[in-house]
Formats: C-alpha cells, structure tokens, sequence
C-alpha cells in the first residue's frame, strides 16, 4: 500500500487540509495510508521528507462527487483549532468513512457511541471551552504608541490554537478601541479598521502593570462578597492556571483566608437602617407603577397630616 504524507502551511491550515483530504477520498486511499503534520513539524523533524516533492494523487475515473453535511464542515473547522496532532488524522477518518457510504457513513453522521465521532465531539468542546475562557479571562493595559495613540495590549495562554478564529469577538466587542492580543502561537492587532496576524509572541512583550489596574484591585477588593465565596465552583470556572495572568487572582488567597472571619463580623454587626424608605401607596391614590421614594422624616410628616 503507498503511503501519503500530507504537509500543511501551519497548524489551522483549514483550506489546505480541505484540498488534500478531498483528492485523497477520491483517490480512494485509506485513512492508515495517509501521515499528516504541519510544515514547523516537518521542519523540526530530521529524519522527514522534504515536503516539496509532495504530490497529491489523481482521482479515480469512477469517483464519485464528495458531498458532506454542514455540520461536518462546522465541526471539522472547531475540530482542527485542537491541540492534539492526531486531530488531522481524525478528520479525514470520519470523511472517508462518510464517503464509503453504508452503515459506516451511517454510524460516522449519526451514531452517538461511534467512537471517532464521540472523540470529535469531545475535542470541539474543548475548543468551545478554551475560546470561552479566553473571552473571559483576557486583560487588557494601554500602552502610549510613539504616535501617542494608545494601543490595549493582552497577553493570554490557550489551551489550543483559538488566537485568530477567537479575534473576531474582540473586534465585536471593542470596535472603536486599538488593540492587540499576544499569545505563545499567533498575534492579532486590531487598528480601528483591519485585523493584522502575526507570529506567535512572549509575555516578556506584554506591557507590565499600570495605575488603572491598581485602581481595578481596590475597587474588587471592595466588591469582594466573602458571604459568596465557594472557593471550588471558583477553581472550576476559574482554573488556577489562569490565574498567574489575571490581576486580581492576587488578591483571591488572601480574600479567601479571612473570608470566614469577614463573614462573621458582617453577621455580628446586625442590619443597617436603610437612607431611604419606601412609601406604600394609597389606595385610592389611582397611581400605577413602583412605590416613590421618600425621606423617613417626609414619610412621617405626611402620615401624620394624612
């Protein structure tokens, strides 16, 4: 049986995987046929081929044309923004069982034990995972551009390749705002107009605390209820992993430890009278709506002329 190694341009390489996965199913070469890995990988790799002399092959005469649900393709675009390398191989796994047709076609589209289809699910929920931890988790600090625009900067460390696919949340979300988002495997930058990609970045690049952020500690220092506290449903929705780049995460240890004591003292020192009372309404008032809002002293003042 010969053998087919497939390089791609980069690790989300979407368009050339969608071209070599299709020449192969017609080609009708089988899934343990064919090695796929990213052109960095094959740079790295001594003993690789070089991947100039790579050739896709010829589709047989009676090939049939490829046609794919939508949710295949939804699913395969989440699925290639995973970390895993075998996540390629997967793919045109489930695409070739497709193209056989049959039962196996069957238990790849509908099938919730099948085994391929479960890891694939699996796989692009955890990208879903990561992206939104990254729309959650992500600081900006500004940082005066020798122009004297201001540029807001991020540093951020997913979990899987999301950078670019992620950008366009940014840009709906801060539109008007420059903007640039540093991770370890791409850069995205934001200038008001267009989106520029870059290589990947460190954190060293990243701009270091400012004044505002201290502000932004204080004023969560304040907001920090220790009554709320579940420090275990914080860790899940929280990973400790993100914490090193959050900068109120400093703050939570300490929070945490006299959290106990804090609550306490809120229990010991009983209710507070409210500034404002709210006045009911009279019956034959005949005015709809919320209650007003009046001063305690007026609120007497009035019963007792009533």
């Amino acid at each position: 049986m010969q053998r087919h190694t497939i390089t791609l341009d980069h690790p989300t390489d979407w368009p050339g995987f969608r071209t070599a996965a299709r020449a192969l199913v017609q080609a009708d070469v089988p899934p343990q046929a064919v090695d796929w890995r990213c052109r960095a990988d094959a740079a790295n790799d001594l003993f690789a081929p070089e991947p100039a002399g790579e050739t896709l092959p010829c589709p047989a005469a009676d090939a049939p044309p490829l046609r794919v649900p939508p949710d295949f393709v939804r699913l395969c675009e989440q699925l290639i923004l995973h970390r895993d390398p075998a996540r390629f191989a997967l793919m045109y796994r489930l695409l070739w069982r497709m193209a056989q047709g049959g039962t196996e076609a069957n238990a790849a589209r509908h099938d919730p034990l099948d085994a391929d289809r479960l890891q694939a699910h699996h796989m692009a929920r955890a990208v879903g995972r990561d992206m939104h931890k990254m729309h959650a988790f992500v600081r900006f600090r500004p940082v005066v551009e020798p122009d004297g625009q201001t540029l807001h900067m991020a540093w951020f460390e997913p979990d899987h390749y999301i950078t670019v696919a992620n950008a366009g949340f940014f840009i709906r979300r801060f539109t008007q705002m420059r903007w640039a988002l540093l991770t370890p495997d791409a850069s995205v930058r934001w200038d008001g107009q267009r989106l520029h990609t870059g290589p990947g970045a460190q954190r060293s690049d990243a701009p270091p605390p400012d004044a505002g952020e201290a502000l932004w500690l204080t004023y969560y220092r304040h907001i920090f209820n220790p009554a709320r506290l579940k420090l275990s449903m914080m860790k899940k929705e929280m990973p400790t992993r993100y914490w090193h780049n959050l900068p109120e995460a400093a703050l939570i240890t300490e929070l945490a430890q006299t959290a106990h004591e804090r609550s306490a003292q809120m229990v010991a020192a009983g209710p507070t009278t409210p500034r404002k009372a709210i006045a009911p309404l009279r019956r034959d008032s005949g005015v709809k709506g919320p209650p007003a809002l009046v001063e305690p002293d007026k609120q007497r003042s009035h019963t007792r002329s009533g």
